[in-house]
């Protein structure tokens, strides 16, 4: 994850989220003993379709699976473009329906709004102002007050327009919260008063979002963190609390936050937040997850930056281990060029597969099959969108291809309209940026996309539509979503086939040779650990000061059944160089060390490797190898003659 973006898009939001107040007129309201609780009525019946979640699904009633698409409103007057002013409760609802009626006017098919009950409401104005996240001054007195005269009524109007409601608490979380600590009880106090309301309990119309970006917990061993089990235990308990709270009163479904401002969810995997009708709400934007930022791709020639496959591997590991068992809501995304300050996240659509940020998000969400998500663009905006193309060279934030919102426009009415965008007839098939001849590295991945070519001259990923054999499958393996992972040295034919729904079929075949210790550019790392390089023609390496090139391994590669693995040298070793094998995914775990010492060849006799821990020889796993390669103390050339497995030291 890009740190400094991150930094930065936090302290622009809480920035905005504690912009000065003006002073409130005194209300007699804001007595506590003038302030009762709502009487105790039936439910209201809902306006819309129930919705429940079902394992890793958000599901109606007739066990459809759902995805939601949406926009996100709040209320106070800085976010109102100052429309109103001095808590006009009937000035607010007046301009924020007027924007949902021009949101649907111009055409964009949304079917959920993320709405913030801003801390606009529920200050305590009588306190001194400090830069707060919404619960120093909070007044559940106001809270309660602001919850009948604004947020419901505004739950209520979504709702009749036909979209869900995801409430958001007030303000967003300190950047160090723990278990039990004041924002935890905040966030208790807070959901309880909104769960047991009789016009928001058991309304599945309505739903919440515990909090808004937490960042680090407080774990075990007394360090603030946002990744780590014990600190993913930690946000377990935090987080489980307030849903008890709610569950005490109500089955409304719960979008539960990760940490990192809403990027990290891995830990929860392990050890979810319990209980039905949980979900999970993650914030995106470029520069997360490995994906692109508009400067990464200058930086680099303009043609790409993180790319799609280090997208999808931050997305794989951060993301998807909870997808995989609950559904997600993406409640922030954005992005544009920088140019037209207009957005929190700076970079382009781009293409699937290639250079962007904008179709690989949407490629990735749709792949991982259960990811609802909004565009987190400003109301005012979006009810001035007009589906008027933008003339090249004149192009502005809302016509931009280049910016999100003209091509979202486009891609919920595809949503809505259930279409493929099969629109001519099929012509052909192709795997982006792959050739007939594939090299893969034993016990990596690469990921597939398959792109249908239509006779209009347009294309569109089918990925998740594609059937592939393999003939070999001893080879390699390929998932649903076009994952392919090599499982041991050899090469097969993969045959990719895609049917339109014209009843029309086109296939494409690839060979892929999957190999241990290819000496490529393309699979060759030079820069495990500190910045090297690798020339493909001369098989030379050089590492950066006391660094590592070599081969990561993702799943691990398994060498149990081989003797001896042996490397050489094709020049004089002048720079300390040794040969490390680690049986952990982790460059900072312990390492078998083969030192080349005055010769050009080290034999690592596989059945025998040893690495120190502490004072201990531990044995090395030879089942379970992720990490191969050479280590040297940097800048001098090392010719890697070649490196292979053998039955024989000799």
């Amino acid at each position: 994850m890009h740190l400094v973006l991150l930094l930065s898009i936090c302290s622009l939001l809480l920035a905005s989220c504690t912009e000065e107040l003006p002073p409130e007129p005194p209300l007699e309201e804001d007595k506590e003993e003038t302030v009762t609780d709502p009487p105790e009525t039936a439910e209201p019946e809902p306006v819309l379709p129930k919705l429940h979640i079902e394992g890793r699904y958000l599901k109606n009633e007739q066990g459809k699976t759902i995805h939601l698409h949406g926009f996100a409103q709040t209320y106070s007057p800085f976010f109102n473009q100052d429309a109103w002013n001095n808590y006009d409760v009937a000035g607010c609802l007046r301009y924020n329906k007027m924007l949902i009626d021009g949101i649907m006017a111009a055409g964009w098919k949304m079917n959920f709004v993320r709405m913030h009950m801003d801390p606009y409401w529920s200050d305590d104005t009588s306190k001194p102002s400090v830069r707060y996240e919404g619960h120093e001054r909070f007044s559940s007195t106001r809270f309660k007050k602001y919850l009948d005269e604004v947020f419901i009524p505004m739950a209520a109007y979504a709702n009749e327009k036909g979209l869900y409601v995801v409430f958001r608490p007030p303000g967003v979380s300190p950047h160090k919260i723990a278990v039990g600590d004041d924002y935890n009880m905040f966030l208790e106090e807070v959901w309880s008063i909104v769960s047991a309301h009789p016009k928001i309990k058991n309304n599945t119309g309505i739903m919440f979002e515990l909090a808004n970006e937490p960042v680090d917990i407080l774990g075990p061993d007394g360090t603030y963190a946002g990744s780590g089990q014990g600190h993913f235990d930690q946000m377990k308990t935090f987080c489980q609390r307030i849903v008890n709270k709610i569950r005490a009163n109500a089955t409304n479904i719960v979008w539960v936050p990760g940490l990192g401002y809403q990027s990290s969810f891995s830990g929860f995997a392990y050890n979810p937040v319990e209980g039905t009708n949980i979900g999970y709400a993650v914030h995106a934007y470029p520069g997360w997850y490995g994906s692109d930022t508009e400067e990464a791709s200058v930086e680099l020639g303009g043609t790409m930056g993180g790319g799609y496959e280090s997208f999808q591997r931050g997305w794989n590991a951060q993301v998807k281990p909870i997808a995989d068992i609950a559904p997600v809501m993406v409640t922030e995304m954005d992005w544009a060029p920088a140019k037209y300050e207009a957005s929190w996240g700076k970079s382009f659509t781009g293409t699937v597969g290639g250079p962007g940020f904008g179709a690989n998000f949407k490629y990735i969400a749709d792949m991982t099959g259960n990811v609802s998500w909004l565009l987190f663009t400003e109301c005012n905006r979006l009810a001035a969108f007009k589906n008027t193309p933008g003339i090249p060279g004149q192009y502005t934030f809302l016509n931009d291809p280049e910016a999100c919102p003209w091509p979202i426009y486009h891609w919920f009415a595809e949503y809505a309209a259930g279409v493929s965008g099969d629109g001519a007839e099929l012509q052909g098939l192709a795997l982006f940026d792959i050739d007939e001849n594939l090299q893969i590295l034993t016990g990596g991945e690469r990921y597939l996309i398959t792109m249908a070519i239509f006779a209009d001259g347009s294309s569109r990923p089918v990925t998740g539509e594609t059937r592939f054999q393999i003939s070999d499958a001893s080879i390699v393996e390929i998932d649903e979503h076009g994952v392919m992972r090599a499982l041991k040295d050899g090469t097969t034919v993969v045959t990719a086939s895609y049917t339109s729904p014209g009843n029309v079929t086109k296939s494409v075949t690839v060979t892929v040779h999957a190999t241990s210790f290819p000496l490529t550019a393309a699979m060759f790392n030079p820069s495990i650990f500190e910045e090297g390089s690798f020339q493909e023609d001369t098989q030379t390496l050089i590492t950066g000061q006391y660094g590592f090139g070599g081969w990561w391994y993702n799943k691990g590669i398994d060498l149990s059944g081989e003797k001896y693995l042996i490397a050489e040298l094709g020049n004089d070793n002048d720079s300390g160089v040794s040969f490390r094998l680690f049986d952990e995914n982790n460059y900072w775990s312990q390492a078998a060390i083969y030192d080349f010492g005055d010769k050009r060849r080290v034999v690592v006799d596989l059945q025998n490797m040893y690495k120190k821990v502490g004072e201990q020889q531990v044995s090395l796993d030879p089942s379970h190898l992720f990490i191969i390669g050479f280590w040297s103390t940097g800048n001098k050339p090392i010719i890697i003659r070649q490196v292979y497995l053998s039955d024989s030291p000799n």
